[in-house]
């Protein structure tokens, strides 16, 4: 197997020639078809994750085909399409996991971060944590889903009832979830980088009713904001933005240090809350409502070993959706 190493903080990723792995109990060896570019794997390289490990092979919005099963596991079946999501491990008997909370599990394990991931031609996961797709979608279009998705879906179920949304940071997670909020009758706002006309147009096309810089005002209150953007500057700027008992959700696993606000921004019962991974019931709920809400991802494909170019392209700006790798 061939796998692009990331070999310490700050490096470029390397090849690596492999043996294919071999699956330990209750994991699959899975053939990678396609896995996305996330934000969080530009934090795992530049040394902002503590629970990461090193040497690691990143990337954890993979989706690929079941070749071999390991001891004890019967589902899924070798030839199934499944997904493989940042979440790879829960302890199961927390009280976290014992409360529907596996994403807050006190020992958890994640792909692509403290197990090597889908910047590879193949990797083992965890059968349990893999996610059951249909065949019939298309790898490359489907991969961005498995985090930029299903970390905007969770985020977007924080907001709760809000009819109008902000979205803060208009990339990976924002283009889904524009798309999303339209289908579920909400009106949204995008904010992006001052200055970013062609993203601004981008969010428009996906239905946003105003778009417009990340430092200044929608042109009426917001009931939420979403913020993707790893930019603790965004947080008084969006609670400036909602209306008294709005909320503000970070969906970002990273952010720059919050700046001091006044605390009239926050009075009024507004709220900041923050999304903390993905249990495999957003999942469920989010591949439920997929055929439904029709959604359309931007992607850009790259070989394989071409990582280090897409990782640049993702870091600089220069994609209006997502960077998918194919081996």
């Amino acid at each position: 197997m061939l796998a692009m190493v990331l070999r310490e903080v700050g490096a470029p990723l390397v090849p690596e020639e492999r043996p294919d792995p071999v699956p330990g109990p209750g994991e699959v060896r899975i053939r990678v078809e396609a896995c996305a570019v996330c934000r969080t794997d530009l934090h795992l390289i530049d040394g902002e994750l503590p629970q990461a490990v090193y040497p690691i092979v990143p990337g954890h919005e993979v989706v690929g085909c079941v070749e071999a099963l390991g001891l004890g596991v019967t589902e899924p079946r070798p030839g199934t399409r499944v997904g493989v999501p940042w979440l790879g491990h829960a302890c199961g008997h927390c009280r976290y996991c014992g409360s529907g909370r596996e994403n807050l599990c006190d020992a958890p394990g994640f792909t692509g971060c403290t197990r090597d991931g889908g910047f590879a031609s193949h990797l083992v996961a965890e059968a349990a944590f893999t996610i059951p797709l249909d065949p019939a979608l298309d790898a490359v279009a489907t991969a961005p889903l498995l985090c930029a998705g299903l970390i905007g879906w969770r985020t977007l179920r924080m907001a709760g009832e809000a009819g109008t949304v902000g979205l803060y940071g208009f990339g990976a997670a924002a283009h889904i979830i524009a798309q999303v909020c339209r289908w579920q009758g909400r009106r949204v706002f995008a904010f992006t980088r001052p200055g970013d006309r062609e993203a601004q147009a981008f969010a428009r096309t996906l239905g946003a009713e105003w778009a417009g810089d990340s430092d200044g005002q929608p042109p009426e209150p917001l009931d939420a904001a979403l913020i993707f953007a790893p930019d603790g500057s965004l947080v008084p700027a969006a609670l400036a933005a909602v209306r008294k008992g709005g909320r503000v959700v970070c969906g970002g696993i990273h952010m720059s240090d919050i700046p001091a606000f006044p605390y009239d921004l926050l009075w009024g019962e507004r709220a900041v809350l923050s999304v903390a991974n993905l249990t495999r019931e957003d999942a469920r709920t989010f591949f439920e409502i997929l055929p439904q809400a029709g959604i359309v991802t931007r992607t850009r494909a790259f070989p394989l070993t071409q990582a280090n170019a897409a990782i640049a392209a993702h870091r600089c700006g220069a994609l209006q959706g997502a960077a998918v790798l194919v081996p």
